[in-house]
């Protein structure tokens, strides 16, 4: 996480074009919707409006796109013609979804483009797109559905652009059906970086950090399983497990009450409920969780169940570690893991 001292020296290394700083980060400028390298030549922004970010793939996830004069996804290597023609693409219609025939009718061996597209800059095609989608849909959730419009004025010529993307992940508009199911989506500022909650006045059905792999595939698993559309909102659901996350960073939370839904199998459900039944403060392995399940011998289909697990934080997934005693895998990140492991022994000593 990035500090406030160095969102100080950042700022006052972008003022400078600092070339030192190329690469080292990104910054997010909120009045124009782009995001930039430290030398980008274009005019300065003032600091209340950068936000800054340690990889490029973290400004695509909020919704930013590269600025077109710095290319900040590059710098400062040559980027061959039909790699840029890739990219341009992409902003032109960021919810397409990519198949072999797309990058033939380009004259390309799609293989070779994700190759050379990975090479320049660092990335793979499909994380690009996907980043670029995901960071739209993301974005409405911050923002909120009211000011969409005028948020989208710098990244798009028309709001349909940005609600085709939206719609590509979150679902179809509820007016289109009066059968479909609506969940509300609310975005979560936590001292980890940001979080998303999805849930209806009932139950909470996820809750993830925005930038964890396959989160998706997560939402569109969610969405197809209920017949719903997915739209920015709030609900006394998505209030509640902000305040108890906010409580529980400050470590004042005694337990979670927020009410959730899990959809899955019945092995995976047993799994999760094992998971509750780690206090904080402690930590069990996938052979001891496998034991308690009545399944020692299914290590493997515990992991995959903790991974499969749609509830960060609150249905601890976090607290399996390998036999060793090293952490293993964290869909958050094994850095947040560390963190959370830490946070949660310093509880018990209160």
């Amino acid at each position: 996480m990035i500090s406030e001292k160095e969102k100080k020296d950042y700022y006052q290394a972008l003022l400078a074009k600092d070339s030192t700083y190329d690469g080292i980060f990104f910054v997010g400028i909120s009045s124009t919707g782009v995001f930039c390298h430290a030398t980008c030549p274009a005019r300065k922004p003032k600091y209340e409006n950068c936000t800054f970010y340690e990889t490029a793939e973290e400004a695509l996830l909020s919704g930013y796109r590269p600025c077109k004069r710095c290319k900040p996804l590059s710098f400062p290597r040559e980027i061959p013609p039909f790699v840029q023609k890739m990219v341009e693409l992409v902003e032109e219609n960021p919810e397409k979804r990519w198949k072999d025939q797309d990058f033939a009718d380009l004259g390309i061996h799609s293989m070779t483009a994700r190759r050379q597209f990975k090479k320049v800059y660092g990335m793979t095609f499909v994380q690009y797109a996907r980043s670029r989608r995901m960071g739209i849909a993301l974005k409405s959730i911050k923002n909120g559905e009211k000011r969409i419009d005028t948020q989208l004025d710098a990244g798009y010529d028309s709001p349909s652009g940005f609600y085709d993307a939206f719609s590509k992940i979150m679902g179809r508009n509820p007016k289109q059906s009066q059968e479909i199911k609506v969940l509300s989506a609310d975005w979560i500022d936590t001292i980890l970086g940001p979080m998303m909650s999805i849930a209806d006045d009932e139950y909470l059905y996820l809750l993830e950090f925005v930038d964890r792999r396959g989160l998706e595939r997560e939402i569109e698993h969610l969405r197809n399983r209920m017949n719903a559309s997915i739209v920015p909102g709030k609900t006394k659901i998505n209030e509640q497990i902000k305040n108890e996350l906010a409580l529980y960073f400050e470590k004042k939370l005694d337990e979670f009450q927020t009410p959730y839904l899990c959809l899955g199998s019945d092995f995976q459900k047993s799994v999760w409920q094992a998971l509750t039944e780690i206090k904080r403060g402690e930590t069990s392995s996938y052979k001891e969780l496998a034991a308690k399940i009545g399944s020692p011998k299914g290590m493997r289909a515990v992991g995959n169940a903790n991974g499969a697990n749609q509830l960060a934080i609150i249905i601890p997934c976090h607290r399996v570690i390998q036999t060793d005693g090293s952490l293993g895998g964290y869909g958050g990140g094994v850095e947040r893991k560390k963190w959370l492991l830490k946070h949660e022994r310093e509880y018990l000593i209160r």
